[in-house]
């Protein structure tokens, strides 16, 4: 039986501590489907068809990884992959709290869903997709935070764009 893990989020970039998420995850699931929500009430900065391109392109090279943008409910989502298993990233304290609470709203949704928590490595333990943002909106250098893909699909969009 194929173990197949829906690993949801905005993506709003996609950053080296999400890709790190990703990398681990390809190491425990035999497939991984990255979820690119459209999340309109946090007005990204990228439209979703740009985040779901940073993430296709970031994990290009990445086998048994597949890149879907969505505009519902995560738990319908996963019924529609046919996972019941949830990937979310952890990178502090801080993290944790809201984590908890989205895993146990999914759960009592779907009593079948599983989350698993993945820390990225402590060297993109500070990276979140708000920090590369503002980086960006003052154009602030980022390329150390996102995976080279992604850096230069921004680096080719027009910075009137990106504020």
């Amino acid at each position: 039986m194929i173990k197949r893990a829906l690993y949801p989020g905005t993506f709003d970039p996609i950053t080296n501590g999400h890709f790190d998420i990703i990398q681990r995850a390809t190491n425990l699931f035999d497939e991984l489907v990255v979820a690119v929500a459209a999340s309109h009430e946090k007005k990204p900065m990228f439209t979703l068809d740009e985040r779901i391109e940073m993430a296709q392109k970031a994990t290009q090279k990445l086998d048994r990884v597949s890149v879907v943008g969505f505009d519902n409910l995560t738990i319908d989502l996963s019924h529609t992959l046919n996972t019941t298993i949830l990937i979310r990233g952890l990178r502090a304290v801080s993290d944790f709290e809201y984590e908890l609470q989205l895993g146990y709203l999914n759960r009592s949704l779907d009593d079948a869903i599983e989350t698993v928590y993945l820390m990225p490595n402590l060297q993109h333990a500070f990276i979140s997709s708000s920090i590369v943002r503002n980086l960006l909106k003052f154009n602030g250098k980022t390329d150390h935070l996102l995976p080279k893909e992604v850096q230069e699909i921004i680096g080719g969009m027009n910075s009137c764009t990106l504020h």
